[in-house]
């Protein structure tokens, strides 16, 4: 499919379907009797999935069964291999203990405050995997909400006090994909992570499917999924609530490119997000058939000068918004204190088949030689919407445009535009309560 700006849109290159769970075992674990003490115990558990993944051959799985001790694993940081799959069935609860010192990288700065916040590993790490997956109807809990061993707050408490303090918490993300390949995310169920759920670091071919993210709206930087220079990228039929992004595409060191986020529900979170690092570029990314539920932004591009760049080729097609402060959130001057050379430049960005309600649209580009280009075709939010618009170029397709904009607007390419008119969707039967996590 095509803009009206002319550039084709295509979303993830690959052909995508749902994944399967797979039929080779190389072992199957269950919890053991909680006999020892718990600190043993979560020795013992990281000890016996780490040697069952490291002893894993490539194409094979281990599987994760409650058995007859309740079904919860305790663990500390683990790494998992190219080829092989964790999978968690259904009535498994891994846990990720809340003890700084399992995850410090040697600094001893892990759960701790200062200006890097880089100081603790990831409890699960996919590092130059190719092929591994995680998948099954179990649970990951990242325990943000527990309180820290030897401390007196949560992984979520230091992050609010490094907030009022205006330094960095040094908090683990709960799953991190570096510099991997052909990575797959089925059916789990992830909740309370201490910082992003999921974070995609330059990886070729990602498939997420069925993925539900579940952590209160006050667990401050817990970012659903975030791809960052990363490319063919698919997030399908995933329910997601955070405190932070819902999902924020990033751009940083390298371009991300070739995104599909389709079929999905957010609710509670910051929105469906671009940024805010865009330097490198953001391209070629497809939003289709997605609802937005509760989040304070809906549809969301964010940067400013001090890690700017390309955002170009965005298409949001048949989206729900409701319930959002900003329904469309385009700033390119996201931190109003930003200084610096790289500009942030949005263009060739496509609504078509949108439909809101009341709140605020922004739309503001950086100055008058870098304007922000956008398209509307078949978008209605309610009339009693308002407008902030500073340095915008805006088109409109034959679908039209309801509030229509204070500044003037042009008519979209009919060449570029669908062979009927593009109508706003009925998102009556499309709102979904959260699935209840068990």
């Amino acid at each position: 499919m095509s803009s009206a700006a002319g550039a084709a849109v295509t979303g993830d290159r690959r052909v995508v379907s749902e994944p399967t769970l797979p039929t080779q075992l190389c072992a199957t674990l269950s919890p053991q009797p909680a006999a020892q003490s718990a600190p043993a115990q979560q020795v013992l558990d990281t000890q016996r999935l780490q040697a069952a993944i490291d002893a894993c051959p490539a194409g094979q799985a281990i599987k994760l069964v409650a058995g007859n001790t309740g079904g919860r694993f305790a663990s500390g940081p683990l790494t998992i291999r190219s080829g092989v799959t964790l999978w968690l069935d259904k009535g498994v609860v891994l846990a990720a203990v809340a003890d700084p010192q399992a995850y410090d990288r040697g600094s001893g700065t892990c759960g701790t405050i200062d200006t890097k916040g880089d100081g603790c590993r990831p409890f699960l790490l996919f590092e130059k995997a190719q092929g591994a997956a995680l998948v099954g109807d179990g649970l990951i809990d990242g325990q943000g909400g527990e309180v820290m061993a030897g401390g007196k707050e949560t992984w979520w408490q230091l992050a609010r006090r490094a907030q009022s303090q205006g330094g960095k918490q040094n908090n683990p993300r709960l799953i991190q994909v570096d510099d991997g390949a052909d990575i797959v995310f089925y059916r789990v169920t992830l909740r309370n992570a201490p910082n992003f759920h999921i974070i995609l670091n330059r990886v070729k071919g990602a498939t997420l499917w069925g993925v539900r993210i579940d952590t209160p709206a006050d667990a401050r930087n817990t970012d659903g999924i975030d791809p960052a220079g990363s490319q063919d990228v698919t997030i399908a039929h995933s329910v997601i609530r955070a405190g932070d992004d819902n999902i924020a595409i990033k751009g940083g060191s390298a371009p991300t490119r070739y995104v599909s986020i389709i079929d999905s529900h957010l609710y509670w979170g910051h929105g469906l997000s671009i940024g805010s690092e865009t330097e490198s570029g953001v391209s070629d990314v497809l939003v289709q058939n997605v609802t937005i539920d509760g989040a304070t932004s809906g549809l969301r591009i964010k940067s400013d000068s001090s890690r700017g760049g390309l955002v170009t080729g965005i298409q949001y097609e048949n989206v729900c918004l409701r319930g959002n402060l900003r329904p469309i959130d385009f700033d390119t001057r996201y931190d109003k204190q930003a200084h610096g050379s790289d500009i942030p430049v949005y263009r060739d960005i496509m609504l078509r088949s949108v439909t809101g309600e009341t709140g605020t649209l922004v739309l503001r580009g950086y100055d008058a030689a870098h304007p922000l280009e956008v398209t509307f075709d078949g978008v209605r939010f309610d009339p009693k919407a308002s407008w902030q618009i500073d340095n915008a170029t805006l088109s409109v397709g034959p679908g039209g445009l309801i509030p229509p904009p204070p500044v003037k607007v042009s008519s979209a390419s009919q060449s570029s535009a669908p062979s009927d008119q593009s109508s706003p969707p009925d998102c009556t039967a499309r709102w979904l309560d959260f699935p209840k996590t068990n």
